[in-house]
């Protein structure tokens, strides 16, 4: 079973939110990534929250583009963390995606993302640092990636002019 579920509205969502589940691998975290469209298959959607449910899943990831109503929905039907990753569009690079998971009504929550790879990216290491929480062995990865992050950027910090 997996520990992270990650799903998206359409096939074209998954070469963003394979950033997500990149992380997720790096960090040791089990996942499983489906999907389910909220405007296409909202049996589907219902049944997948349920399941999730009683898989045990700790935290979902949920990639959508243009109206981007699936975290949302998710939400609506569990009681698990969600994710919310806005994926571009064609029509507004994203900002409509965004706009559509972020306005949340009160007592719906969801967490959002930015846009794009680095959202994706990101909602992968928020759901470990999710997981890590309450697993003190994804945490000591997350803290061992923050800090390779850290050696990274401190190895490449003194700048000078080219000759």
């Amino acid at each position: 079973m997996a520990t992270v579920l990650i799903l998206m509205g359409s096939q074209s969502d998954w070469p963003t939110m394979q950033k997500a589940a990149y992380m997720l691998k790096d960090l040791g975290v089990s996942w499983e990534a489906k999907v389910v469209s909220a405007h296409r298959t909202p049996e589907l959607l219902k049944s997948s929250m349920e399941q999730a449910e009683k898989d045990d899943v700790k935290v979902v990831i949920a990639g959508a583009g243009g109206a981007a109503h699936l975290p949302g929905m998710l939400a609506a039907h569990t009681s698990i963390p969600v994710l919310g990753v806005p994926v571009s569009s064609k029509q507004l690079k994203g900002l409509d995606s965004l706009l559509s998971i972020v306005q949340m009504p009160k007592g719906v929550a969801v967490g959002t993302l930015a846009i794009g790879d680095a959202g994706a990216a990101n909602a992968g290491l928020l759901a470990a640092q999710i997981v890590g929480s309450f697993d003190a062995t994804v945490r000591q990865r997350v803290t061992e990636f923050r800090n390779q992050q850290r050696d990274k950027v401190m190895a490449n910090a003194d700048l000078e002019l080219p000759e």
